[in-house]
């Protein structure tokens, strides 16, 4: 099923000339199949059907948005074995992950669907007219939530399914009444084009416009550039490096008309080590976070990559038991050479560092492309001197700082960069750190009580993000149904006549959602 080509709309096209291949890390081979990157001229057609596709899929009632969604997650699921055996060759992820993450996609895609449904997202907000009302007469004003155009979405290295093709942003966008555009991840084309031809398949079902969905193949930056600088693109999600997330959204912000771009970022998810806890659960903390911090072989947004505590015996005693944990775990299959390649060069960098002291190292020989645990530690001195020992080491890395006191620890976490999360742990003790607690809560989307970063549940009440440059901005998430929220705009109709106005903003509510009228939640007609 898979041709390497790109889905233009709903035609696959290979016009262009450069061509490439995904990688196998478990085999350090390249897969069989060539995939063509797109054209500029494919490109043009695709954003032209964008548009066109856009005037007709913002007037579709939620309850067709919602069959569409489901369609696709029913397609996906049609996929089967073919799916997984795909994802596996081309991520070293294993079968279980695989599965794991389509049940995450379809469980978004399902998700959306039911929230379209039943419709009141779009949050509907009606003040009635007052005509005599005195000094001056007051006029109807009815407000909703609508979408804004076509939407260009990145794939994300490490999630093939639940953060690419038709991940949370894909699913979030079209469920808001905008297109897409996928550009497809290098290292998972495969698993992108599968995927592609399932939100296809389900598109020409449902009766969904032409060029409301495509899938194009890039090897390198330029497709990425060139979308995201074209004036059919209204917003950008991305999944990704600081790097690759900052550079497109400069690129968006320097357009004649600029669009926001929703990037999730590098985090190292700061966990606080509270002195109750180092004294009487030390040593299952320490075997938790040998296990999250080896999950993935590291690659995960929200990995723990650096752990915080007090100095003492306590502290001393949580790191030799990391220590020996750790070296325990056996090693994981990296996404690619690059990957792995970046993550030793990392590594040595952090090495190099004044002060940083090598706790427990994987030293037992691994199969090619396997990520080699380590535990470091810093004093925190050192480490508010140093920014450098402040980044993202993205594999299984983590450095814990050993700070003189409250007072230091407190100041560290002020001063780091924002994250997606935070993680105090803690034994009857809490109450005695709130300065503590509210400094975290100042730099952190997400705020975790004894357990671990890793995991990401996707529900009405979780928030992926957090300040720069966790994400670009911190005011949305990139998980859940209020991830919606991204692609929309709120608009406003004054005086208009009633037929006219959309359903959702009509007197008799043919939706029956529910809806703020005149300052009071309700779902009663007007």
């Amino acid at each position: 099923m898979i041709t390497g080509k790109n889905y233009i709309g709903n035609v696959l096209a290979s016009t262009g000339k450069k061509t490439f291949k995904t990688f196998n890390p478990q085999t350090n081979q390249e897969n069989d199949v060539i995939f063509t990157e797109v054209s500029e001229r494919e490109i043009e057609i695709a954003t032209a059907l964008a548009t066109e596709a856009f005037n007709k899929f913002k007037t579709i009632s939620g309850a067709k948005k919602s069959d569409f969604l489901n369609e696709i997650a029913n397609q996906i699921e049609a996929l089967g074995d073919e799916l997984i055996q795909t994802y596996c060759s081309e991520s070293g992820l294993y079968e279980e992950r695989a599965i794991n993450e389509r049940s995450r996609a379809i469980f978004q895609l399902r998700s959306f669907a039911n929230l379209v449904k039943e419709g009141s997202w779009v949050e509907a907000t009606i003040d009635t007219a007052n005509p005599t009302r005195k000094p001056i007469p007051k006029v109807d004003l009815r407000k909703m939530l609508v979408p804004i155009g076509p939407i260009l979405v990145f794939g994300a290295s490490n999630f093939p399914l639940a953060y690419s093709t038709a991940g949370g942003d894909t699913a979030s966008a079209l469920a808001s009444g905008c297109p897409v555009i996928v550009k497809s991840h290098p290292m998972h084309a495969g698993t992108g084009e599968l995927v592609a031809y399932a939100v296809i398949k389900a598109a020409e079902i449902t009766g969904m416009p032409n060029g409301i969905f495509s899938n194009l193949n890039s090897s390198g930056i330029e497709v990425g550039t060139t979308l995201i600088s074209h004036p059919a693109i209204k917003a950008v999600g991305f999944t990704g490096s600081i790097s690759g997330g900052r550079s497109l959204f400069n690129l968006a912000a320097q357009r004649p008309e600029p669009i926001p771009v929703f990037a999730e970022m590098g985090s190292v998810n700061p966990v606080i080590l509270l002195p109750n806890a180092a004294n009487k659960k030390g040593s299952h903390w320490a075997k938790t976070y040998a296990n999250s911090i080896t999950l993935g072989a590291g690659q995960f947004c929200t990995n723990p990559g650096l752990i915080l505590g007090i100095k003492g015996e306590d502290l001393t005693k949580f790191i030799k038991n990391l220590a020996e944990e750790i070296v325990q775990i056996e090693p994981s299959c990296m996404l690619h050479p690059n990957i792995i390649g970046a993550f030793e060069q990392n590594k040595s960098k952090m090495e190099q560092q004044t002060g940083l002291e090598k706790i427990a190292s994987y030293v037992k020989e691994t199969s090619i492309n396997y990520g080699r645990q380590i535990i470091t530690t810093v004093d925190g001195v050192r480490f508010l001197e140093n920014t450098t020992l402040h980044q993202e080491v993205f594999g299984p890395f983590s450095m814990v700082v050993q700070c003189e006191n409250i007072e230091q620890l407190e100041t560290i976490i002020s001063k780091l960069e924002g994250q997606l999360t935070g993680t105090i742990l803690a034994e009857n003790e809490i109450e005695l750190y709130s300065e503590i607690v509210n400094a975290l809560q100042n730099r952190v989307g997400r705020i975790i009580f004894n357990g671990v970063p890793t995991g990401v549940e996707v529900c009405n009440a979780m928030v992926h993000g957090g300040p720069y440059p966790a994400s670009t901005d911190s005011r949305f998430t990139a998980v859940g149904v209020n991830s919606i929220k991204r692609w929309v705009r709120p608009f406003c109709y004054q005086n208009w006549p009633d037929i006219l106005l959309p359903n959702a903003l009509k007197n008799k509510n043919p939706l029956n959602i529910s809806r703020l009228v005149d300052g009071k939640q309700t779902s009663k007609k007007i």
